[in-house]
């Protein structure tokens, strides 16, 4: 797998007129706008306070081999980033799986979903008794663990059981303690979600 360590240099802003010059593609494919696409939702409630400003969304220059419409995360950095045109990505501040359950390797968006309902694997209901109440699931909503959003990750057709999703514990972005799965802010994948397509790729680097 290509390193790309060196492909991502961050940004220290980019100017409102750059901002303003950005538009969507005009199909019905990726969008490519620059600013922030989180839909009017009642229910999402800013978490960026209580994250570490390094793990604040914001546009860097990218100069690696995807295709704008990409999403590559790099589980290292803890950041997901959404390759633009014109050398340029959108980077979020992720969390990621925690020692045990790291992941790596190439899958697309199977789904999408808003407010997800929640169910726990069998394995963790096995290792936490606090997930065995919502064996049969748990309704999508603010205190939900997959949060405002979803993704859900496919690979030849079937389901990985990875997701890309919000998060009710905004502390944990920038960490690596969940269980595979990439949290992030429910404002940043609100925007993400609002970007992609099924059958978006998504490449995930340790």
């Amino acid at each position: 797998m290509i390193d790309r360590r060196t492909f991502f240099t961050g940004v220290a802003g980019l100017t409102a007129m750059m901002l303003a010059g950005c538009e969507t593609d005009g199909s019905s494919g990726p969008t490519f706008n620059l600013a922030s696409l989180a839909p009017v939702d009642p229910k999402i409630k800013s978490q960026k306070a209580m994250v570490d400003p390094a793990f604040h969304r914001t546009t860097i220059f990218y100069t690696g081999s995807e295709k704008p419409g990409t999403i590559v995360i790099s589980t290292k950095d803890r950041y997901l980033y959404y390759v633009l045109p014109g050398s340029r990505a959108i980077r979020y501040g992720i969390c990621v799986g925690r020692a045990g359950f790291e992941w790596s390797g190439r899958a697309n968006v199977g789904s999408k979903q808003e407010w997800p309902k929640w169910f726990p694997p069998k394995e963790m209901i096995a290792r936490d008794p606090r997930a065995a109440p919502y064996a049969n699931g748990m309704e999508g909503g603010p205190e939900n663990p997959l949060g405002a959003r979803a993704l859900y990750l496919y690979e030849g057709g079937k389901d990985t059981l990875y997701r890309i999703h919000g998060t009710n514990a905004p502390k944990s972005i920038g960490k690596a303690v969940s269980s595979g799965c990439i949290r992030m802010l429910n404002e940043d994948v609100a925007d993400l979600y609002e970007r992609v397509d099924v059958g978006t790729p998504v490449i995930v680097e340790l």
